[in-house]
């Protein structure tokens, strides 16, 4: 199968892959014994089943797990946090029957589940664990015994020029150097692995891949279904050829799957489609107010930036970066050459402090390339991550008539210096430079790094090793080649509506939808207005919208707009600080709406327990709800849920992904240094 975007940059990835040297990353998602000197529980079976449709993907992931021990024991459940990602669900089989949790405040929970386990009685607990991943703690798993545990998340999806784009996250990131120490992982599935997709579009798609998984098979049921699967028994593992074909089965090696790559999932949407509006809502019969989901998808009338450019490269040189200094100069060379004669570029290197390797901006030229790709090979990696630091200094001396970016090299594990999250938001604030980041690896610093991209109205962009990498260098490079929508503004008449999150849109490129979630009263015809301004002019577009007084077929969306407004409370709290009356309205958001957050946990234990607890079943209720909702929409029609049909919105068609040559080349090379720098900093 081709690759998604025309006339990859093929001869260059094979460049810098060459120099990578593969290692095998430990997987995330395991349950492992609390006591780790004693070995990791088998993994059984692993099934992961996924449907993305109305705007939003649903992961449902169901795992049998095997003691070996000669003892019972307490056992935990790790996986990563995926992006914009709700836990609603972890079901825990009790006596053969599955006991969906509930949740609460996170310390309530936790007692609860000590009880429990103090009695001796079946129970499981669910935790995040920062922003890196939920734990959960299963008690107690038999000797030579089986225990059986689902989890479901549900996250908004969306199109980025047109890509679509899925993560099933295995691979762990590898910054928590105690954490991986501590935990044996037991990365293989011993007797059968499944993963299924199951794509249900508005819009046509005109086709599918997964980059990393050749062995899948894909299948086209109309232009806006499709399907992807593969699955894996020990001893009979299923592959397939270029083109999809089943092949003879393969022996393996004892073990069905190996749980240590990231399941990537791209669809491109055919090509001439119009920028539109769409909403999505739900409201139960009888209830007063409705939720909605609006997706914003511009037409391409963002004109492309020709001026001049200076770049500032905030590099990191810690300790971990040793080992990999000729291929990061190599990186750095090749991509300085491709700059354009107009353009000039600037170093600022950080480790344990930051200095300006380039004493300010130089002009692009062989000899200053050459001149300052020698210091840099003539330094040594060493001391910690002051990320501040590099960044501070990144942001002085910079050029008031000049278009300027800073593209920041680190998985934004900040360890030494200042390291509040606060401090980072208010020194982007002072500067009206955008900044540009990638976020690498599923233990990555993920809301640090996009809330200082959205401070500074830049970008931060999720990179896989799984990825399409020269798909997702397109894309970036498009968005830096071309103007942005500022200062968006959205405002709905005629029907009243309340709690719109985001509260700051901020920025959008070329390409990019805007997903905003809210509530409503009343029925019936509204009017969208959005506001703006591209460079110096103002833009304004209109849509009429129309409300439903009863609509039941996605009750999901509760969830994610209490997800995307706790989103909110969080970053007003990592700017102004913390405060008890934001921290209660996330518990009451999270409780309400049967969500894990840092203040709110799933406890699973029995049935009886829970009545004599006087805990309330609203999250098995709302499971059960959205259960029945997705068998409904499964056997319905694909629903069309375009606003803007009779009168567009936007002009013209929305962007696609622009050819790899012509004038985005030099930033592509850019781009791709972040990557190889990245990578080999993950690897390490």
């Amino acid at each position: 199968m081709q690759r998604i975007w025309q006339k990859p940059i093929h001869w260059l990835i094979c460049l810098v892959l060459g120099a990578l040297a593969p290692q095998l990353a430990a997987a995330a998602g395991l349950l492992t014994p609390a006591d780790g000197s004693l070995p990791a529980l088998e993994i059984k079976e692993h099934h992961v089943n996924v449907v993305i449709e109305d705007g939003y993907a649903i992961t449902e992931v169901d795992q049998t797990f095997f003691n070996p021990n000669d003892r019972a024991l307490e056992a935990v459940y790790s996986f990563p946090v995926p992006e914009k990602a709700s836990v609603g669900e972890f079901t825990y089989w009790i006596d053969g029957k599955p006991v969906t949790g509930e949740v609460l405040p996170k310390q309530q929970a936790r007692a609860l589940y000590e009880q429990e386990k103090s009695q001796g009685r079946r129970t499981a607990l669910t935790e995040q664990d920062e922003y890196r991943t939920f734990d959960s703690r299963v008690y107690p798993v038999q000797p030579n015994d089986a225990v059986r545990i689902r989890l479901v998340y549900i996250q908004p999806v969306h199109a980025d020029l047109g890509i679509g784009r899925y993560v099933y996250p295995l691979e762990e990131g590898g910054v928590d150097e105690e954490r991986m120490a501590f935990f044996t992982y037991q990365a293989h599935v011993q007797e059968a692995f499944s993963f299924n997709l199951s794509m249900r579009s508005s819009y046509p798609i005109d086709q599918f891949l997964l980059p990393a998984h050749p062995q899948a098979q894909i299948q086209q049921q109309t232009g806006q279904e499709w399907k992807a699967s593969f699955a894996n028994t020990a001893g009979n593992a299923a592959i397939a050829d270029e083109e999809g074909q089943s092949l003879p089965a393969a022996p393996t090696t004892g073990s069905a799957f190996t749980l240590d790559k990231d399941i990537v999932v791209y669809w491109r949407h055919q090509q001439g489609l119009p920028g539109a509006v769409d909403m999505v809502t739900y409201r139960p019969e009888g209830s007063d107010r409705g939720t909605f989901m609006l997706t914003l998808t511009p037409g391409d009338d963002l004109g492309p930036a020709t001026q001049g450019r200076d770049w500032t490269f905030v590099l990191d040189m810690s300790g971990s970066m040793a080992g990999k200094y000729h291929s990061l100069a190599e990186g750095v060379r090749k991509g300085l050459n491709k700059l354009p004669p107009t353009d000039r570029f600037r170093m600022v290197l950080f480790n344990n402090g930051a200095q300006d390797l380039t004493g300010g901006y130089v002009p692009v030229s062989g000899a200053n390339v050459n001149h300052y790709l020698q210091q840099l090979e003539s330094l040594q990696p060493s001391g910690g991550t002051n990320l501040f630091a590099g960044l501070k200094m990144a942001y002085e001396h910079l050029d008031a008539d000049r278009p300027s970016a800073v593209i920041l090299v680190t998985d934004g594990v900040a360890n030494v210096g200042v390291t509040a999250k606060k401090a980072f938001l208010k020194l982007l604030e002072q500067h009206d430079i955008r900044l540009f980041t990638f976020v690498m690896g599923n233990s990555a610093n993920r809301p640090l790094l996009d809330g200082m991209a959205r401070v500074s109205n830049g970008f931060a962009m999720a990179i896989s090793n799984s990825d399409d990498i020269s798909g997702r260098l397109v894309q970036a490079a498009d968005k830096l080649q071309h103007e942005s929508y500022r200062d968006i503004d959205i405002k709905i008449s005629g029907v009243k509506v309340r709690d719109i999150t985001p509260q700051r849109i901020g920025s959008l490129y070329r390409g990019q939808q805007l997903i905003v979630f809210g509530h409503y009263w009343g029925d019936g015809a509204a009017k969208l207005t959005i506001d703006g301004k591209v460079s110096a002019r103002d833009v304004r577009y209109t849509s009429d919208l129309q409300f439903p007084a009863t609509d039941v077929r996605n009750p999901e969306l509760e969830r994610l707009w209490a997800y995307a407004t706790i989103e909110d409370i969080q970053n007003k709290m990592d700017y102004l600080g913390h405060d008890a009356d934001s921290e209660d309205a996330i518990v009451d958001l999270a409780v309400e709406n049967g969500l894990v957050t840092p203040y709110t946990s799933l406890v699973v234990v029995e049935e009886q327990v829970f009545e004599q607890q006087g805990i309330k079943r609203n999250n098995k209720a709302r499971v059960e709800r959205e259960r029945a909702a997705r068998q409904s929409r499964n056997s319905a029609p694909v629903q069309d849920h375009r606003q803007d049909t009779a009168q567009p919105a936007f002009n013209g068609n929305r962007s696609y992904p622009s050819s790899s040559g012509g004038s985005t080349g030099p930033v592509v090379m850019l781009l791709l240094l972040i990557i190889v720098l990245l990578r080999f900093k993950r690897r390490w």
